[in-house]
């Protein structure tokens, strides 16, 4: 317990009150009180930072930057904005620990995102090759409930994980399956040639041949994450580019899979920002995006 030294592990340190850090007795580096956390590298106030959890852990839905800039009453957008993004990124970074197992939905979804400034350039294309959608691979762990009351699904959901992809070719569905799902799993998917590799790296393998309008029944809880995830995109953001999709996604899967943690969604989310610094970059943004 207590500070260790990032550069040579030793656990004495001076505390220089002037500076705010601690400093290694025999290396003489220094690291804040904000070092390895998600803070780390801003100069926002703690106080920011806990309304900021507080505020996308106390709903079932989301605030957006600009409704958290808001409600802070800071006069720059950029700041609150980075700041969000980092908290999604290390949203996504707790999740990662895990690994899904036992039964499995799996399936593809096409997002609606912002198109960038250089595919404006270029003749519109239609369909699933589209710069308006960004792929996005979505995976639920479910449970067969016995005996399901009238109306509901024959499966209960426990947890999900959604991945933005490049493309639907069987090497990266494959790749992402192998990183996030156990071998032991036994997935469902329809009948894509992009799911024909997935049989060698699992349990099982249950590829569902039927219409598309049936799917909804055979892969329950992949069809109601992606309508519910966008719906809540549509609903609370203004534009999300393809970029930056996914830290909106790891947002809607960490709530998601702390459904039932009720107040404690905010210390769990405390802990994750302290255990680790995101990956986020600082980068200049308009006001005009309300992310």
């Amino acid at each position: 317990m207590g500070v260790t030294c990032r550069r040579c592990n030793c656990k004495e340190h001076y505390w220089l009150e002037n500076k705010q850090a601690y400093e290694c007795k025999r290396c003489q580096a220094r690291q804040t009180l904000r070092s390895g956390t998600v803070m780390q590298h801003s100069n926002l106030p703690y106080r920011y930072w806990f309304v900021a959890m507080h505020l996308l852990t106390a709903t079932k839905g989301s605030f957006s930057a600009a409704e958290i800039q808001r409600q802070l009453g800071h006069k720059r957008y950029q700041p609150i904005w980075e700041m969000v993004n980092k908290l999604r990124d290390v949203m996504g970074k707790r999740d990662d620990k895990y690994t899904l197992e036992g039964a499995i939905e799996l399936d593809d979804a096409f997002f609606s995102t912002e198109i960038s400034v250089e595919e404006k350039e270029k003749p519109l294309k239609r369909g699933r090759g589209s710069q308006k959608k960004t792929k996005v691979l979505v995976m639920a762990e479910s449970k067969t409930v016995e005996n399901p009351k009238p109306g509901k699904k024959p499966k209960k959901a426990r947890y999900l994980k959604m991945k933005v992809i490049n493309d639907l070719k069987a090497d990266t569905i494959t790749k992402n399956v192998k990183e996030h799902v156990e071998s032991t799993a036994d997935l469902t998917t329809d009948d894509s040639t992009s799911y024909t590799k997935l049989k060698e790296h699992v349990h099982s393998h249950t590829a569902s041949v039927v219409p598309h309008e049936e799917l909804p029944n055979v892969l329950p809880w992949v069809h109601t994450a992606i309508s519910n995830a966008k719906r809540q995109l549509l609903g609370v953001y203004y534009k999300v580019k393809p970029e930056y999709l996914q830290y909106y996604l790891n947002q809607f899967c960490y709530k998601f899979n702390r459904r039932y943690f009720g107040e404690n969604q905010f210390d769990r989310l405390l802990i994750a920002a302290v255990s680790c610094a995101p990956d986020f970059k600082s980068r200049i943004y308009n006001r005009n995006y309300c992310g």
